[in-house]
């Protein structure tokens, strides 16, 4: 019994004493752990860090149109956990608008913010990419770009024209108003000889019903007005045609925007420096985007209508309808345009007509999912 006795008492001490070595001998663990070399992922999350400077071509006082790169910034640092910082540069502080995509390409800086629409003079089909005339609405446009094939064709077009840059979309907004001019509309004789500003494909469109157009910068159209260098305009949004003045100006404003129903904007970022980033990086920057367009759409959604009737109530503004006949003519315009472009461009016609197949297809979806308007 004794012998037994004194047996217990041994395993006893030996559970104590393993009790006590026992949080010692784990922290040595931890420290052999901590110590120990970094595994491929951890090593792909902390890579070197980026600080995109974002040259733009919208003043981001201007809503949706300029606040989008802004409210990105504001949240890349805590998405990326400080790999990725955003600087934004207002217009001309860095680059000018129009040579943004030149100076990304070259690694003048590193990115850029702006819309494929400027630079359909250098390359045919870009302007299928900002907005197309009679074309998609926002969701049927992101539906096209992410799931239809639109993202690919996207990059291949500034693959194939030779410029170093990755492109993703960061931004869609609401419908345009599709022009203010300083008298009623009522035919397509009262366009003729009339000088515009007007953006991307639905220029061409004017151009063909007798209208001079340019493509000014939106700080460049008041005073042409003004000083009666242009007879009419269109620029964008309800919102932000109204911080521009042009109600001052001219006091008839044309809906629908025919030409403009959704219009996308891009992140440009040099394909050098993207191609450094890690995969943690890469993430960060696509799903920050695709937040960016959401909110974009949402909030420009959201402040339409309350410049709408202030323009009536307060600012004598006449709010005006096209025709069906007007509608019209654009629309055979626009055709024409489609038919001159695809003819003399391979690729225009690849993006449109692959859009289309993609449109049509949507079509039927939408006659049976959708409420009639």
């Amino acid at each position: 019994m004794r012998q037994r006795h004194y047996g217990i008492k041994l395993i006893f001490m030996v559970l104590a004493i393993a009790l006590v070595l026992a949080p010692m001998l784990g922290c040595g663990k931890k420290e052999e752990q901590a110590k120990a070399p970094a595994t491929e992922e951890s090593t792909a999350m902390a890579g070197k860090k980026v600080l995109l400077s974002v040259p733009v071509c919208f003043p981001t006082a201007l809503p949706g149109l300029g606040t989008t790169a802004p409210w990105l910034a504001e949240r890349i640092e805590a998405l990326s956990g400080g790999q990725i910082k955003m600087k934004v540069y207002e217009p001309k502080k860095l680059i000018a608008p129009f040579e943004i995509l030149d100076a990304v390409s070259k690694g003048k800086v590193n990115a850029g913010y702006s819309t494929a629409g400027y630079w359909q003079g250098k390359i045919p089909a870009a302007g299928l990419f900002a907005a197309v005339p009679f074309g998609p609405e926002a969701g049927e446009y992101l539906a096209w770009l992410y799931y239809g094939g639109g993202m690919d064709l996207y990059q291949e077009m500034y693959d194939q024209a030779g410029y170093n840059v990755k492109v993703l979309v960061m931004g869609i907004i609401a419908p345009e108003t599709s022009g203010w001019f300083a008298k009623p509309i009522e035919s397509v004789a009262d366009l003729k000889g009339m000088r515009m500003r007007f953006f991307g494909l639905g220029g061409q469109v004017m151009q063909k019903l007798g209208v001079s157009t340019s493509q000014l910068p939106g700080g460049e159209i008041f005073p042409a007005l003004e000083k009666g260098a242009i007879d009419a305009t269109e620029f964008s949004m309800p919102a932000i045609d109204q911080r521009l003045g042009l109600h001052k100006i001219v006091k008839y404003n044309y809906y629908p925007g025919w030409h403009q129903q959704a219009t996308v904007f891009e992140l440009l970022i040099n394909k050098d420096v993207w191609n450094d980033m890690t995969a943690h990086q890469k993430m960060v920057m696509e799903m920050g985007t695709r937040a960016a367009t959401l909110d974009a759409f949402a909030y420009t959604e959201a402040i339409q209508a309350p410049v709408i009737k202030e323009n009536v109530t307060k600012r004598d503004v006449k709010n005006m309808r096209w025709s069906p006949e007007m509608l019209d003519a654009f629309r055979g315009a626009w055709e024409e345009v489609v038919a001159e472009q695809s003819a003399n461009d391979a690729f225009f016609k690849k993006v449109y007509d692959q859009m289309s197949a993609f449109r049509a297809d949507y079509k039927y979806w939408s006659k049976w999912g959708f409420m009639p308007r």
